[in-house]
């Protein structure tokens, strides 16, 4: 079978994460996407290696345009670009993409067909729409900071952007649903998305619950708040893991494999509602039993007897895992950096092939290529690139 979208045209004006991410679930489903960045780069290729990883991870297959949009040229090609496109996603700081009547607004009154998709910060209708924002300030501002670390300690972040990524997968699904109702009907759409409305719902039973009791939820750290033992870390003599055993069976199964079958008529752990209550001194038992273990040693016994538990690893262990091994999730990419190792598409299509493996381009390498599509001669691409309208690699023929 054909990859979903092949054939299908994105027009990416992103740049970090949520936009360019976005985009690439759609160059996985074999969308062609071409990039759309000034003849600087995506400022993600400006900060170091944890930029470039950027690059590599979330621009593998698609193509580089470099543009300067500010000169009348360069806007004249973006534009030519935005017309043969069927989805357009940007993520540029708000008013920007409106300032060259490239907005959502504009470009779907003009081209009808085209599904176009606006990720922001905050929203374009609130009094913060044009602050700047990052995946960091909507995990602040939406509580999610206020609900993660340890109790005693100060607030945290989650320990990569999370949200940047939901964002991406938020504005890819509407993206979707909005293509298959233009297939239908012929009529494009615009779409919004921003970082504050994703971290708000991915909270939605925990904001449920707050608005159905009015009582501010606290910082727990690890664990449930409800539930014990659940999402609960143990030590052992090698390493941790964590393990959620806390319906009745679940939990009297444990006691007995680590035999301490005596815990299950404590007082203190005989019921759930019990074991909430002491929960420092469950742990503090259930920890001392576990020292004894080494982490595959518990694994095996907990695991083989239908009890949840997981290792908690490092990205080492990430890269050995035998199960993330055998998904395929980990590939290794060719582009004008040579080998990349990085993390591919999270599906399989049983009838699509392979994942594809292509880097993410050099800045510009598809300059002229794109060029050429929309008609453009050679002559006109030179003179573009001498005015500096577009900026083409260095590997172009036309160099």
């Amino acid at each position: 079978m054909n990859s979903p979208l092949q054939g299908v045209r994105v027009v990416d004006f992103g740049q970090f994460i949520a936009a360019p991410a976005a985009t690439q679930l759609l160059a996985d489903l074999g969308a062609d996407v071409i990039k759309v960045e000034a003849k600087t780069g995506d400022s993600a290729r400006s900060i170091g290696v944890h930029g470039q990883a950027m690059v590599n991870a979330f621009n593998r297959g698609k193509r580089s345009i470099a543009l300067d949009l500010k000169s009348p040229e360069g806007l004249r090609v973006a534009v030519e670009l935005v017309g043969r496109a069927d989805i357009v996603i940007q993520n540029l700081r708000p008013g920007v993409m409106e300032s060259f009547g490239l907005g959502g607004g504009d470009v779907v009154a003009k081209h009808p067909h085209i599904v176009y998709a606006s990720i922001t910060a905050w929203g374009s209708t609130g009094p913060s729409r044009l602050r700047p924002g990052l995946d960091i300030t909507a995990q602040a501002e939406s509580g999610i900071m206020h609900m993660t670390g340890d109790p005693k300690g100060e607030p945290q972040k989650v320990g990569c952007q999370i949200i940047d990524a939901a964002t991406a997968y938020a504005a890819a699904t509407a993206v979707l649903g909005a293509y298959v109702n233009r297939l239908r009907t012929g009529r494009g759409e615009v779409i919004e998305t921003s970082l504050l409305e994703v971290a708000t719902h991915v909270q939605a039973p925990m904001l449920g619950a707050y608005f159905a009791t009015g009582v501010e939820p606290k910082r727990l750290g690890n664990g449930q708040p409800t539930v014990a033992p659940a999402a609960d870390v143990m030590t052992t003599s090698d390493g941790a893991f964590i393990v959620s055993a806390y319906s009745e069976p679940h939990f009297a199964r444990l006691c007995e494999l680590i035999g301490r079958r005596d815990m299950v008529q404590d007082n203190r752990f005989s019921s759930n509602a019990a074991r909430v209550r002491n929960k420092a001194a469950l742990l503090a038992e259930l920890r001392q039993e576990f020292g004894k273990f080494t982490t595959d040693e518990a694994l095996a016994l907990l695991t083989s007897n239908g009890v949840v538990a997981g290792r908690i690893s490092t990205y080492g262990d990430i890269a050995a895992n035998e199960d993330v091994k055998a998904s395929g999730i980990l590939i290794k990419t060719t582009g004008p950096l040579g080998e990349i190792e990085t993390v591919g598409a999270p599906w399989q299509f049983a009838n699509a092939g392979p994942r594809n493996t292509s880097g993410a381009p050099a800045l510009g390498e598809h300059t002229e290529q794109v060029l050429l599509e929309l008609g453009f001669s050679v002559e006109e691409i030179v003179a573009l690139a001498t005015t500096g309208a577009v900026g083409i690699a260095e590997t172009a023929v036309t160099a």
